[in-house]
């Protein structure tokens, strides 16, 4: 049967619901972690949510976190191939007099998700889903599982979300006290790496070079540009 001890549980209160109850009654807050849940690809979350919905513990509030490559539902922004997510904040910033219509809409993805969850027809899903229903209800669904990560007990994502830093502060997500699971993590050491490592092109670098030249002969903060103008000059 379901457990006792998370929102799955069939509404009977055990000594240490009782407990906790009386804790809330005196003014303490009883702290209950969520599980993060670390896969190294987008495919292997489907995997796993697929299994879940087998067991018992399917009607568990989750979310899945995932780039806009996957959620994005605009149809001009989607249809982007390489700047997903400045197109996107720059509709969220206004810019050029224009807003996403389905950003003012997550509300009718994280309410929907409640009413299941409150007619206990809540069940386990997929980032496919959550995209499906997006387009149905015109809702975007990658600030929608921002939002649902709140009040999930189980968050599922890839790697980077966890242990890059800067995707950890722009995501809102604090492992501390937290459950983590990284599942597979004999692929931690290359993740680990990608987080702190940038590709450029050789083009790239001799544009970079160029305004460095710029720069150090127009005498503006020569200091700081000539060691740099250097690091392109050693790399082309």
């Amino acid at each position: 049967g379901p457990c006792t001890e998370c929102s799955c549980s069939s509404g009977k209160e055990t000594d240490k619901n009782t407990s906790n109850t009386k804790k809330k009654e005196n003014g303490d807050q009883s702290f209950i972690p969520k599980i993060f849940f670390g896969t190294r690809t987008h495919k292997q979350i489907s995997q796993i949510t697929r299994e879940l919905k087998r067991t018992a513990y399917s009607s568990v509030p989750m979310t899945i976190l995932s780039s806009r490559d996957y959620t994005c539902i605009h149809p001009v922004v989607s249809s982007s191939v390489s700047n997903r997510n400045e197109m996107c904040v720059e509709l969220l910033e206004g810019k050029h007099g224009k807003s996403c219509l389905y950003y003012h809409g997550v509300h009718k993805l994280s309410e929907h998700h409640a009413l299941q969850s409150a007619h206990r027809i809540y069940h386990a899903w997929d980032i496919e889903d959550l995209v499906s229903l997006g387009k149905k209800l015109h809702a975007c669904a990658y600030f929608a599982a921002r939002e649902l990560m709140v009040g999930a007990d189980i968050v599922f994502c890839p790697y980077n979300y966890l242990l890059d830093p800067q995707i950890r502060e722009s995501m809102e997500i604090n492992l501390k006290g937290q459950v983590v699971i990284l599942d597979e993590a004999h692929n931690i050491e290359d993740c680990a790496r990608e987080s702190v490592s940038y590709s450029v092109t050789e083009s790239q670098l001799r544009a970079t070079r160029e305004e460095l030249d710029f720069m150090v002969n127009n005498n503006i903060r020569q200091k700081d540009h000539e060691p740099l103008r250097a690091v392109c000059c050693s790399l082309t």
